[in-house]
This record gives C-alpha cells, sequence and structure tokens, in this order.
C-alpha cells in the first residue's frame, strides 16, 4: 500500500480491497468479518446487519438524493442477505451554514425510502461543524434486518450456478458525473437509486434457489464479479452482449472512455441462482419496473480459477479485471 491514502483506496476496486484487508481485516480479524459479504449475519443466522456511509456529489441528482441513497444502501445491503430491512440508525454530519430547506428534503426522501422497505429509524445522531470541515452533509446509516432465507453467501458459489442481472448497467455512475460535470445532454438518463427489496423477498416468496446476491455499488458489476470469483475459488465466464447497457450510458462511456461494467449502480444487483431456476428468477424480476431486461449474462466454470472472463462482442475474450485506480469519486 502507499504510505498515505489516495481517492483510489476508495473506489470499490483493487485498491480498496487492499485497504480493507490489509488493514481493517489485519486489526479486525473475525470469521463473521472475513466472509466479506454485503451484511453481517449475527444471532444464529436469523439477524443481518450492516453500516454504510454517503458523502454524495452533487447531494440532489436526476432519480434521488443523499437521502434516498442513504436508505437504499443500507436496505439493500441487509435485502443482499436475504433480509427483510427492520431498524435503521441515522447519524448525520453537517456543515455550517447547509440550507434547512434542503436538509428537510433529504430527510422526506429518507423517509419515502423507509415506507417502502417497512423500515423505522429508531436512533441517531447529529453534529454541526464548522465550514470546510465536511462538504455539506455526510450520512451514515445501519440496519438491522430479519433473515427470511438462510444461506445465502457469496463464498458457495459453484458450477452448479448461473450469474444473472436484475436491469442494465451504469446509470448511477453516469448520472453523477453527468450532474457533476455540468454537462448539458438532451436524454431521459437518472440515476437506477432504488430499493431492492421488494425484488428479493418475490424471488424468495417463489422458492427461486439463491446462491448469492450483490448490489453492485462502487466497482459496479466486474468488482462483484472479481469478488465473487476469489472468494468462492471459481472461474466466472460473462457474455458481453448478454449485458444490458442503455444508450445513453453507452454514449457517456464512449465519450469519457470509461467502462460500464466499472460504474457504480443503486438498484442494480446480480445474483447467482441455480441453473434450474434462472428462467423463473428473470420472469419474476421482468414484473418489475427498470427490469425489463433482467437476464442472464454468464455462467461458472474452473477455467481460470479467481479469475473473470469476458467474451467480447467482436468474437474474442479477455479478463474483466478488478477496478483500479480513481475511478468516479463521490458517487455514494
Amino acid at each position: 500500500m502507499n504510505p498515505t491514502i489516495t481517492l483510489a483506496y476508495g473506489n470499490g476496486g483493487e485498491e480498496n480491497h487492499q485497504l480493507i484487508s490489509q488493514v481493517f481485516y489485519k486489526a479486525f480479524a473475525n470469521d463473521i468479518l472475513a466472509s466479506s459479504e454485503d451484511a453481517a449475519i449475527i444471532y444464529g443466522g436469523e439477524l443481518a446487519f450492516s453500516t454504510d456511509s454517503f458523502t454524495v456529489s452533487p447531494l440532489f441528482f436526476s432519480g434521488g438524493d443523499i437521502g434516498k441513497l442513504a436508505i437504499c444502501g443500507t436496505c439493500n445491503d441487509l435485502a443482499m442477505m436475504g433480509a427483510k430491512p427492520k431498524y435503521l440508525t441515522c447519524s448525520v454530519i453537517i456543515e455550517e451554514g447547509f440550507s434547512t430547506y434542503e436538509l428537510e428534503k433529504i430527510v422526506q426522501s429518507m423517509k419515502r425510502e423507509l415506507e417502502i422497505n417497512d423500515a423505522i429509524i429508531v436512533s441517531g445522531d447529529t453534529k454541526v461543524v464548522p465550514r470546510g470541515s465536511v462538504d455539506k452533509i455526510f450520512i451514515n446509516t445501519t440496519g438491522i434486518g430479519e433473515v427470511l432465507q438462510k444461506g445465502i453467501s457469496s463464498n458457495t458459489i459453484s458450477q452448479d450456478d448461473v450469474i444473472v442481472l436484475n436491469r442494465d448497467i451504469g446509470c448511477h455512475g453516469a448520472t453523477i458525473f453527468v450532474a457533476r460535470e455540468g454537462m448539458q445532454i438532451n436524454s431521459t438518463l437518472k440515476s437506477d437509486c432504488d430499493s431492492l427489496f421488494p425484488q428479493v423477498k418475490a424471488l424468495i416468496d417463489s422458492g427461486i434457489k439463491i446462491t448469492a446476491m450483490r448490489d453492485a455499488t462502487r466497482g459496479g458489476v466486474s468488482a462483484v464479479l472479481n469478488e465473487w470469483s476469489r472468494q468462492s475459488n471459481i472461474c466466472i465466464e460473462v457474455q458481453e452482449t448478454k449485458i444490458p447497457i442503455s444508450d445513453e450510458v453507452n454514449g457517456i462511456c464512449e465519450i469519457l472512455g470509461f467502462e460500464a461494467t466499472t460504474l457504480a449502480n443503486e438498484g442494480t444487483f446480480v445474483l447467482a441462482v441455480k441453473k434450474e431456476d434462472a428462467n423463473k428468477a428473470i420472469k419474476i424480476l421482468q414484473t418489475f419496473e427498470n427490469c425489463s431486461q433482467a437476464t442472464i449474462i454468464g455462467k461458472v466454470t474452473k477455467r481460470h480459477l479467481k479469475k473473470v472472463i469476458l467474451h467480447t462482442n467482436w468474437g474474442t475474450s479477455r479478463f474483466l479485471e478488478m477496478p483500479n485506480g480513481e475511478l468516479l469519486p463521490r458517487i455514494c
């Protein structure tokens, strides 16, 4: 690691993995933490527990704001472990001079998203700091959820599974970049920021055999697939033509040289499900708004262990690497 922390260490990719494993996991080592899941499974497998901090810039963007993001982020992490979000805490650090009107808008967004998840805020903390100490407002949310389906884990993916995506990718990262840079584009591009528990509950209620789930936030789909290949000691082979990407996101990527697979998402998740349940899972997902493009994007093999292979549109293949370097800072 570098002697100093750079923005790259918060990108959700290779540097972020180094920071977590070499500093935090090393100091706080225990079996629960070592599982490296979206949420910790505690209390004999009955509860899921997760925490997250949000520092997005700008605070308000097409499709959401930092308040909606904060509730979605923590509730989605719980949902990815098959848990129903129940109780959340909310800690807020506010910069002196911040608009009360904007604060109320943010809180109302949080309230609406809590209602979607049928969850409540039960505790919190508020700090106000001098100008320049933070960038406007930082929010931390911690959540506890009731596990509805046990055994979901990114450490148990096998060749019996296929890889499914619930919708098109990259919308959040592209939206945040456009908003931050003040780019004037004529499009319907907006963040995919959304609560995922309703989709997860529908899958569980239908008896889908879910091996693993993960929302593709920082580092995007590329980071998720690489994390899974390492955790389960497998190879994941993905068909590029099967990955749904909107024309708007494709356009942003072509103009700025981004890869859609590394762009952040806030309402997009990856599933490993048993082959026999894959088509049923896709049909269920396609009943939800914005999920009409839910599809199988890949399979699990033993070809190159702990690697992700991307079969390109041109008939060639290459490794889809873990993202590295400074990607899009402040996307969540």
